[in-house]
Formats: C-alpha cells, structure tokens, sequence
C-alpha cells in the first residue's frame, strides 16, 4: 500500500519519499483488513486530506478533529479508499478521490468501501509476550524492513520547499477546502509547485490544465489559487 522510513507506525509524515540514506529504515504497510461503511453526509467537508502511492492506490493521510469522519471511528489514518458507492477507484490519484467525494450530495448517505493496513507489529508483540517459541515471529510478514549497509548519511525525503512554498500551500489548502470540502495538501503543493515560475494567471491555467487537466477546476477557484501563490511570493502571508 505504502512505505514509512524509520518507524513501522503509520505515520503520514514519515512516508517513503524520494531519497533514502544508506542506513535508514523502509517499512512497507500491505493490505489488511477490508471494512465497508455507511457514511452520512452532513457537512460539505469531510475532514479528510487524500494522499496517494503514485501507483494507483489513494489512501488517507490526515483526518481532522471533530470532523464527519473523525466521528466514525471505524475510519483512520492509513486506510484505502477503494470505492465508493460501488465505483471502483483503483488506479484513481488522490485528487480524482477527492473530487468524487466533493460531488457526494450532502444531506445524504454513501457507501465506503475501505482496506487498513494490516497491524503486523502489534501481532508480533503478542506472539512474542505469550510463546517462548521464536518460530512463531520470525516471518514478520505484515511489515518489511530493509537496512542498507554502509556509512550512515541523512538526506531529505523529498525536494526543500520553501517558506515562500509553505505559506501559499497552506493558502491553496483552505481554498480546497473552501470549494471542494476536503483538504490535501499533496494536491495543493502541486498546484503551487505549477504556479511559482508563472508570469501571468493565463500561462498558470494552461499549467494546471495539462497537469490536472481532468479536475476541471472552475475559473474563479483557479483565479483566488494564482492569487494566493502571488500574495506568498509577495510576502503576504
């Protein structure tokens, strides 16, 4: 499903990016239990930010407190969203998820179709707390842990964003919020990331037209993005 670097906890701020150092740690989450559930669409945000693998496989990387799904306890960090309301959305990127999820009508119910990872971890402590019988948590199959040899070496998980960077994604983030009821911050670095070396608001629709394309963002929610980028990139934060 997805990899964490030097912790076999999900934690979504550890998850596997480009570059890894020669010692560092690779845990990778497989599939567990699946899990289908009703869900009442009270408000028009969710509370959810939507990440994905890159391979097909979108998943959900924060859950906000107090929100429609922080109250459902049967949803958490980490879990895949395979369908919903029957439609199979295997091979969807985060943002097509999203977007499905936006265009639920609220007031009413819909069907998740989910997989959590599998807690390996936790069953190994079990085993090894209740049997002497070492064979019983040699295969460790719920996580796989990989360690390179070689000098130590610390190296970032993805490329350097910049404060100028962060401000406008979190900027862009509660814009995504605003019209589409879900925050996710991957698909709002994107956006920014499209938007910096851009002259003009023209040159960044045509951008993001190529890019995320498929989104079909309307005009006034791309114009207030470029304006956001450019109040970062202008120091107003």
């Amino acid at each position: 499903m997805f990899c964490t670097l030097n912790t076999h906890r999900l934690d979504m701020d550890k998850l596997l990016g480009g570059q890894i150092g020669l010692e560092d740690f690779i845990f990778a989450h497989i599939r567990g239990q699946k899990k289908e559930l009703e869900v009442y669409k009270s408000e028009e945000s969710l509370g959810l930010t939507i990440t994905d693998n890159g391979a097909g496989y979108a998943f959900i990387k924060r859950i906000k407190e107090g929100s429609t799904i922080h109250r459902m306890q049967l949803i958490n960090v980490g879990d895949m969203i395979e369908a919903i309301n029957g439609k199979n959305l295997v091979g969807s990127r985060h943002f097509e998820v999203a977007r499905a999820l936006k265009e639920l009508p609220r007031g009413r119910s819909f069907t998740m179709k989910l997989c959590e990872p599998r807690k390996a971890f936790d069953m190994i402590g079990q085993r090894s707390s209740s049997s002497a019988n070492s064979a019983g948590i040699s295969s460790g199959r719920g996580t796989l842990r990989l360690r390179a040899k070689g000098a130590p070496t610390v190296e970032e998980l993805v490329r350097e964003v910049s404060v100028i960077e962060e401000k406008a994604i979190q900027k862009v983030d509660d814009l995504l919020e605003s019209y589409m009821g879900i925050r996710d911050s991957d698909l709002a670095g994107t956006m920014v990331e499209l938007g910096m070396d851009k002259q003009n608001p023209d040159d960044f629709s045509q951008a993001l037209d190529r890019t995320l394309g498929d989104f079909a963002f309307p005009d006034e929610f791309v114009f207030d993005v470029w304006g956001a980028i450019g109040d970062a990139k202008a120091g107003r934060y």
